[in-house]
């Protein structure tokens, strides 16, 4: 039954962490709490399950296996729900109140009040533009819709014509371009800077890392859930990352949480995606070429962002590249779970790290390298559900696949 994983490629390099407090100076523990405060009062809100996948924990011999679904969050079908359109507010309250105080009015702009509509006529001015592999752009799109905004979505080649339609039924102008995710980023900020576009995009660069920040403390709705559901921390976390942000957001929850009793991180990212990996091994942020797409789509990034690394730099153990050929037999996995488990509806990004956990744990060398063992608790956050159904069938096939 785990033939895949059992001969999956997997490369590995342990990290030596940099000691620091960028999880407390990057992601201030306020702007969690202002971007946690707000997404709480959305219509809509309500926590996502985090699930115990005891019978599959049995079966790779650690103590247990926690799932965190994000696929039911706002009807979006993933995390990114939280992070896009809460920075969109961000951009519009800032937006709005330097427009108003120009024009004389009063300048005193709430977040509370974008959410009512109250500003809407004023958004309707200002266009927001990102780029995406699929979940961010739709977070985006919905966000601009509910608070009166105009939105442009850059989409690569790569991603699936299903999600294309998604973002536009959410009302956003999709921008398709020839060439991966890095190519869609540059001709959106070029752009943005012609038109005079105002970019809330989920990776930083140089000069610009507000709005990605902001992305990033959205997240931490999914860290407060967690931490409140949990007596104590597990002891391993598998996170898979695109340009880091949702890794370094929960890396920074925890350890504000947890302080030294945080989970060993370990960063799951695919072998033709690995940016991270490659940073990891050259001690800085380091880009990559894409020479062939991942099936893995929302984590097709070939450049990190320099907000999450600054903090992943200080936080993450290990970095992990896994290969296309396990995220069909994880999707399964769930779609076909063993025992008394629940069945998950998963989207191939959102099993990279607990394909990554399987494989880990079935491999004797690999446990103790990462100090695996039969009371090891492992969480994963299962990142997105199904955004693409024709993908999603494809994959799953039937129960006797597994």
């Amino acid at each position: 039954m785990f033939e895949s994983f059992n001969s999956a490629r997997l490369d590995h390099v342990a990290f030596d962490s940099r000691s620091g407090d960028a999880f407390e100076t990057v992601l201030p523990r306020h702007a969690f709490e202002t971007a946690i405060g707000e997404i709480r009062n959305w219509p809509g809100y309500a926590p996502t399950p985090l699930h115990h996948l005891s019978d599959l924990a049995t079966r790779i011999d650690v103590a247990s296996i926690l799932y965190k679904d994000e696929g039911p969050r706002f009807g979006l079908g993933s995390f990114k729900a939280l992070g896009g359109a809460y920075a969109a507010m961000r951009v519009l309250q800032g937006e709005i109140s330097k427009n108003r105080a120009v024009s004389g009015c009063e300048s005193k702009v709430s977040l509370a009040a974008i959410r009512d509509g109250h500003f809407a006529d004023d958004a309707a001015h200002i266009t927001l533009v990102s780029a995406t592999d699929g979940n961010h752009g739709r977070s985006l799109a919905w966000g601009c819709g509910r608070f009166g905004a105009q939105c442009r979505i850059y989409i690569h080649s790569g991603v699936s014509e299903g999600r294309a339609e998604e973002i536009r039924r959410l009302g956003a102008t999709v921008v398709r371009i020839e060439g991966d995710y890095d190519e869609s980023v540059r001709l959106l900020r070029e752009d943005a800077r012609q038109n005079g576009w105002l970019i809330v995009s989920d990776t930083s660069w140089e000069g610009y890392t507000n709005p990605p920040r902001d992305v990033i403390c959205g997240y931490g709705v999914m860290i407060e859930e967690i931490t409140t559901e949990l007596d104590a921390a597990p002891t391993h976390v598998f996170l898979q990352a695109g340009v880091g942000g949702m890794a370094a957001s929960i890396c920074a929850g925890f350890r504000q949480h947890w302080g030294d009793a945080t989970p060993r991180v370990l960063i799951v990212e695919p072998d033709r995606a690995a940016c991270l990996f490659a940073s990891a091994v050259a001690g800085r942020t380091k880009s990559v070429h894409i020479s062939e797409e991942t099936v893995m789509a929302g984590l097709s990034c070939g450049e990190p962002s320099g907000v999450a690394w600054t903090i992943l730099q200080e936080e993450a153990r290990d970095f992990l590249t896994i290969s296309d050929d396990v995220v069909a037999p994880a999707m399964r996995i769930l779609a076909h779970p063993f025992g008394t488990d629940p069945r998950i509806e998963a989207g191939e990004s959102a099993v990279a790290g607990l394909a990554a956990a399987i494989i880990t744990a079935r491999r004797s060398k690999m446990r103790q390298a990462l100090g695996l063992d039969s009371s090891s608790v492992i969480l994963v956050i299962g990142s997105e559900g199904v955004t693409d159904p024709v993908i999603h069938a494809g994959l799953i096939g039937a129960p006797d696949q597994v």
